[in-house]
């Protein structure tokens, strides 16, 4: 997962993450008469959004400085590091959690919503 933190236009990637998802889905709208059989429904607006966890750095932002200012962010998800020229790329807003545990490591966890469409490269 990449992500630009600077505005600069260039994503880099977000360090000690060990998990992400994208989820794609349309809004389904109801439009079931009388009479039907079944209930019936017509595609809506698409959505993307997604969620990440990992292992809290203490020496890089992460996605704080994403998850504070409410920004939307230039991001690329790879869901295969072996192969770069296939990915999702979009804009997104970003939320971010720090978990503590007192027997274990601390943690990071978030989720993103997109503020444009995304599109599939590859």
């Amino acid at each position: 997962m990449y992500v630009d933190l600077t505005g600069s236009a260039l994503a880099t990637p977000i360090p000690f993450l060990n998990k992400f998802s994208i989820n794609f889905t349309v809004d389904k709208i109801d439009v079931t008469a009388f009479g039907d059989t079944n209930k019936v429904y017509v595609a809506g607006m698409p959505d993307t959004s997604g969620d990440f966890s990992g292992w809290y750095d203490t020496a890089t932002p992460q996605l704080y400085t994403a998850a504070s200012d409410g920004i939307a962010r230039k991001c690329y998800v790879y869901p295969d590091n072996t192969a770069p020229g296939t990915y999702f790329h979009g804009y997104a807003t970003f939320d971010m959690k720090i978990e503590v545990d007192n027997g274990g490591a601390a943690a990071v966890s978030g989720s993103w919503s997109a503020t444009n469409a995304w599109a599939k490269v590859g």
